[in-house]
C-alpha cells in the first residue's frame, strides 16, 4: 500500500492530443515527513506514520509533541499507512515519486457539509405534485407503521444532517503528474472543499 497526505487545490479541465476535454481535480502533494515507523516485532504490524504541515510549538501540548523526535517539527496532519511498500526511516521525506508508477488512485476526505436538509435534496425524493392545492410539495410522506409496531422502523430515509462525512472515491485515473509544481491531475471529482486535506492512496482494486 502506498499513500500520502495531500491538499485539494480545485478543479479544472485539460485537453488530450485528440482534442477531447477531460475534467480533472488538481491535488497538491507536498513532501511528507516520516514521523514514526512500526514493525511487526514491536507493534504487531508494519506501518509508517506520515506528517504534513508544520505546527508552532505554542500550538501543541507535551502529549502531542512527545511523539515527534527532536529533529522533526510537530505536524498538523498525521496519518498511518499500513504495509508501506518503500523502506523508509524516521525523518525521511516522501513525495510524488511514490505514486509515479500508479495509474489509478483512491482519494479519501471529508465531504462538504450541507446542514439539515429535507428528503428531496438528501435522498432525491420526487416530492408531490406541484399543483394548486396539493399540500404535498416537498414532504416525506408517511414514515411509521400502523398499530403494529406503531413506530418508525430503523433506516427510514428522512430529513436530517447531510454531508460532512468521510468519503472515499475509488479508481480515479491519473491524467498527469507534474513534479515541478508538485501536483497530480486526476480525472473526475474528489470529496471536500478547496484546500481540504486528502488521503491519496494507490488504488486497491486496480
Amino acid at each position: 500500500m502506498k499513500g500520502l497526505i495531500a491538499k485539494k487545490v480545485g478543479m479544472t479541465q485539460v485537453f488530450d492530443e485528440s482534442g477531447n476535454l477531460t475534467p480533472v481535480t488538481v491535488i497538491r502533494v507536498e513532501p511528507n515527513v516520516v514521523v514514526a515507523t512500526k514493525t511487526k516485532e514491536t507493534n504487531g504490524y508494519n506501518a509508517v506514520v506520515l506528517g504534513l504541515e508544520d505546527l508552532k510549538a505554542s500550538r501543541t501540548n507535551k502529549a502531542y509533541a512527545g511523539q515527534f523526535s527532536e529533529n522533526i517539527t510537530p505536524k498538523r496532519h498525521l496519518k498511518e499507512f499500513r504495509d508501506f511498500d518503500n523502506e523508509v526511516k524516521v525523518g525521511d521525506l516522501v513525495g510524488l515519486e511514490l505514486l509515479e508508477k500508479s495509474r489509478f488512485l483512491d482519494v479519501t476526505a471529508t465531504s462538504k457539509g450541507k446542514g439539515f436538509q429535507g428528503v428531496m435534496k438528501r435522498w432525491g425524493f420526487h416530492g408531490g405534485r406541484a399543483t394548486h392545492g396539493s399540500k404535498f410539495h416537498r414532504e416525506a410522506g408517511g414514515t411509521g407503521e400502523c398499530t403494529t409496531p406503531g413506530h418508525s422502523l430503523k433506516n427510514i430515509k428522512m430529513p436530517g444532517h447531510m454531508g460532512f462525512e468521510r468519503v472515499t472515491v475509488q479508481n480515479l485515473k491519473i491524467v498527469k503528474i507534474d513534479s515541478e509544481l508538485k501536483v497530480i491531475l486526476v480525472r473526475g471529482a474528489v470529496p471536500g472543499n478547496k484546500d481540504c486535506t486528502l488521503i491519496v492512496k494507490s488504488a486497491v482494486k486496480k
